[in-house]
């Protein structure tokens, strides 16, 4: 190549990556060299928060590998998006798929709202794994049918390879996790030497490929752990390059508090902070979301690399065992529900959790009335037909007062699942509305169909982002299509270091969606959740359609997506 042919080619790179639009199809004119699939007539919105151009979209082996006036290039396909967006596809900042994608790799709830890629692994994790946590959680393998015949993301990640999947996916190594591997379900600190052997475990899913390190300090045995220990774990995986994401340990009376924990581990062990599913909980918590976003605000300005996500639903969905107090937790689930059976050890749970305290984030404290508590996802079959009601109507039916039906409950089916009434609407608005916050489903990928279409999962796994443009950009006009977009994708693919996903631009993975933005909707709701949303005519997923016409294609063209400490 002679020195002016270079510099021509140079030149158009840096065009191509400033201005795809303005840049004739140069490389489309290469010998055959016809285009897998070209999108045309499209309105363009990159992910990058610019306004819409209109231009074709050439893919050739799963990326994109032109933007432009296409029209005179061969291809294989052609679909013809005219009126309708074309946009990078959706990035599910915190997806809890881990088991479900093995149940059904298609993920429908997901892919039909857009979903291309899930980021999961709150807390807990797919691994590392070891028998006493396969006995311990036995009911949950046994109720998805499922053989946990991994020990390590390693081989994890090989096993999602071999079977496919619909959609890409990420994992955290959860400090849970970690802490159940070393230490069991037990309230008890880490010797030195425990501690070291967390920490190796946490460089090895690291070198596994885990994007990062997270909490979910709500949920025992997480609270069990003290600051400095998830300092210690949180290094090990700034080391690689990870992220610390964080469901803090209180959303609630402690929620300052708690990002200021939050921000601590961050300064301390030099890592991002990623603060899931952002929210004010509770009824004496209403209308402070201004005081959190302050706050964080405040910690970027003074150059902390910090930011959050959101679901943008007023109710939030967590284990029922949540709202018994820690202590109540300690040596497994086995343990709790002896307790439960111990008049005296009930009587000391109701006390506590009728007395105000920011020692643990007490729910029972920030509800309305059992009226706010909607029985969800049980594994008990014989309570399947309670899925649905609200703990005010079981409490009637049972003849029971509301925390003994709740105590009840638990030693029925002691991993049920519930959705509660909790936040203001303007609480989460406002933070859906900060230019730092990216977006959750915080629900594991379901189906109408099969073991999973029989649970009673939150809307928000059918609905999250569809809803959101659906409402708040259509509707109440509190975003813009551009900014929504852009928090649906490249918001995310920047903080998780995506750099290959996130935006439509020459070169990236060919992740994209194409939808209606005037008729795009969720169908889902509390009462009826197993409802697919609508208006996604078209879900590529590297380059290959899930959604095609609408309808679901079968194909599962998705890929383990590595974090930058992965060592072949």
């Amino acid at each position: 190549m002679n020195s002016n042919t270079s510099r021509i080619l140079t030149n158009y790179l840096i065009v191509g990556v400033l201005f795809p639009f303005c840049l004739p199809n140069f490389f489309a004119q290469v010998p055959n060299a016809a285009f897998d699939l070209v999108i045309t007539n499209g309105h363009i919105i990159d992910g990058s928060g610019s306004p819409w151009y209109s231009g074709d979209i050439g893919i050739r082996g799963g990326t994109i590998a032109a933007i432009g006036n296409l029209s005179a290039d061969a291809r294989a396909r052609t679909i013809d998006a005219q009126g309708k967006v074309v946009a990078p596809g959706f990035i599910d900042m915190l997806g809890q798929s881990e088991m479900t994608i093995l149940v059904d790799p298609r993920l429908p709830s997901k892919i039909y709202q857009g979903i291309t890629t899930e980021i999961t692994g709150e807390g807990g994790s797919a691994a590392p794994l070891n028998d006493a946590i396969i006995r311990a959680d036995q009911s949950g393998y046994e109720h998805y049918h499922i053989d946990p015949d991994w020990r390590t993301f390693r081989q994890y990640f090989a096993r999602l390879e071999k079977q496919g999947m619909g959609i890409n996916l990420a994992s955290y190594v959860g400090a849970t996790q970690v802490r159940r591997m070393v230490l069991g379900d037990d309230d008890k600190q880490p010797s030195p030497e425990q501690l070291v052997q967390m920490k190796t475990l946490v460089r090895e899913a690291m070198k596994d490929g885990a994007v990062g390190v997270s909490t979910s300090l709500e949920y025992a045995p997480a609270p069990y752990a003290k600051t400095d220990e998830l300092i210690a774990l949180a290094t090990e995986a700034s080391r690689f390059g990870g992220i610390y994401a964080t469901h803090m340990r209180s959303e609630s009376d402690a929620v300052l508090e708690s990002i200021d924990e939050a921000l601590r581990i961050g300064r301390e062990a030099r890592i991002p902070v990623e603060i899931w599913h952002l929210k004010v909980a509770g009824k004496n918590n209403w209308g402070r979301m201004p005081e959190v976003v302050a706050k964080i605000n405040a910690a970027r300005n003074a150059g902390m690399d910090v930011s959050a996500n959101t679901y943008a639903y007023t109710a939030w969905f967590n284990d029922f065992s949540a709202f018994i107090p820690p202590w109540a937790h300690d040596g497994g689930t086995a343990k709790m529900v002896e307790r439960l059976k111990d008049p005296g050890m009930r009587a000391r749970m109701r006390k506590d959790m009728l007395t105000p305290s920011k020692d643990w984030d007490n729910e029972w404290q920030e509800i309305p009335g059992p009226e706010a508590i909607m029985i969800g996802i049980v594994q008990s079959p014989k309570l399947v037909p309670l899925q649905g009601k609200r703990l005010s109507d079981i409490a009637k039916l049972r003849n029971k007062d509301p925390l003994d039906a709740l105590f009840d409950f638990l030693m029925e089916d002691p991993n049920a699942g519930v959705a509660v009434f909790g936040m203001s609407q303007p609480d989460v608005t406002l933070a859906l509305q900060q230019p730092w916050v990216s977006i959750d489903n915080d629900s594991s990928g379901a189906s109408p169909e099969g073991i999973l279409g029989q649970e009673h999962p939150h809307p928000r796994a059918y609905g999250t982002f569809p809803r959101i443009l659906s409402k708040y950009v259509r509707e109440e006009k509190a975003l813009t299509l551009e900014d929504t977009i852009r928090k649906f994708s490249a918001l995310a693919a920047q903080r998780m270091c995506l750099t290959d996903r996130g935006v439509l631009k020459s070169g990236m993975w060919a992740d994209i969606v194409i939808f209606d933005p005037s008729t795009v909707h969720d169908r889902a709701t509390f009462e009826n959740p197993n409802q697919l949303s609508e208006g996604m005519d078209y879900v590529l997923v590297n380059g290959v359609p899930v959604v095609d016409q609408g309808k679901m294609t079968g194909k599962l063209p998705g890929k383990v997506l590595r974090g930058p400490g992965y060592a072949p």
